[in-house]
C-alpha cells in the first residue's frame, strides 16, 4: 500500500525533499517505516532519536498501523490561527495588539499578552538570523489543543496563538501569545503554561544561523520546566 510522507526541518534537509509516496506492507506500523528510512537513507539515520511521528495530523506511537493513503509526518525535536484567526501560522510580522485585540471580551478583566523575539547572543554565539518553519495544519492543530486545555483548567474565554514562519531578524516576534480570564492571576498563569506547551507539542523548527554555520534548535526544556497544572505525559 501506499502512504504519503512528508519532512520538515532537518528531516527535510536529510532527505532532500519535503514528500514523498512510499510503498508500505499492508500492516506496517509507524516503527517499522521510521527503521526502513533509517535503514535505507544513512542522513536521515543520523538525525537525533527523538524523531517523532504523526499519522493524519495525530502524534502516534511506534506500533501504530498505518492505513492506504495515511499521512505520515516526520517530526523533528520542536524549537520551539481562525475568528480574526485565533491560531495562525503566517509569514507577516506579529505584535502584541493583534492578539490582545483577538481575546478581548467584556467579561474579562485580565488580557496578557506574550511575544517571543528573536534574539543575539544565543547560547554564546552571534546570531546573523533565524529561519523558522511548520507543519501548518498540525500546528494549528495543537494550538486549539493547548487552547482546549486552558479553557478546561482556567476557564479562559478566549486564548490567541500566531507563530512566524520564515527569514527572522534580530528583534523580530517570533511568537504571539494572548490570553484573557476573568482576572488578572489566572490570565498570567495561563499565558505562561501557553508557551511552554507550544514548545512541546507545536511542529515549529528553528534554525540558527551564524558567521560561520548554522543549526536547527529543537526544543531543550525539562520536566521542571512544565508549568503547574500541565496535564500528565503533556509533553511528547
Amino acid at each position: 500500500m501506499q502512504v504519503r510522507l512528508r519532512f520538515f526541518a532537518s528531516a527535510r534537509e536529510a532527505m532532500g525533499r519535503s514528500e514523498l509516496p512510499f510503498e508500505v506492507p499492508d500492516g506496517a506500523t509507524v516503527g517499522a517505516l521510521l527503521a526502513r528510512l533509517r535503514a535505507d537513507y544513512p542522513r536521515f539515520a543520523a538525525l537525533p532519536p527523538e524523531m517523532m511521528v504523526s499519522v493524519n495530523l495525530e502524534y502516534r506511537p511506534p506500533d501504530y498501523a498505518l492505513g492506504p493513503g495515511d499521512e505520515v509526518a516526520f517530526i523533528p525535536p520542536v524549537s520551539g490561527g481562525g475568528a480574526s484567526t485565533m491560531f495562525e501560522i503566517t509569514d507577516q510580522p506579529l505584535t502584541a495588539e493583534s492578539v490582545a485585540d483577538a481575546v478581548r471580551a467584556p467579561e474579562c478583566g485580565g488580557v496578557v499578552t506574550f511575544l517571543g523575539t528573536v534574539r543575539s547572543p544565543s547560547r554564546g554565539r552571534e546570531v546573523l538570523y533565524l529561519e523558522y518553519e511548520a507543519y501548518p495544519e498540525m500546528a494549528v492543530r495543537k494550538m486549539e489543543q493547548i487552547a482546549a486545555e486552558i479553557r478546561e483548567r482556567w476557564g479562559l474565554t478566549h486564548v490567541a496563538i500566531r507563530h512566524r514562519v520564515g527569514r527572522l531578524e534580530v528583534g523580530e516576534a517570533s511568537v504571539a501569545i494572548g490570553v484573557s480570564a476573568p482576572h488578572r492571576h489566572e490570565a498570567f498563569e495561563a499565558c505562561e503554561y501557553a508557551i511552554v506547551r507550544l514548545k512541546r507539542i507545536v511542529p515549529v523548527w528553528k534554525k540558527e544561523v551564524w558567521a560561520d554555520g548554522e543549526q536547527w534548535i529543537g526544543w531543550e526544556g525539562t520536566d521542571e520546566e512544565q508549568p503547574e497544572g500541565a496535564p500528565a505525559g503533556a509533553h511528547p
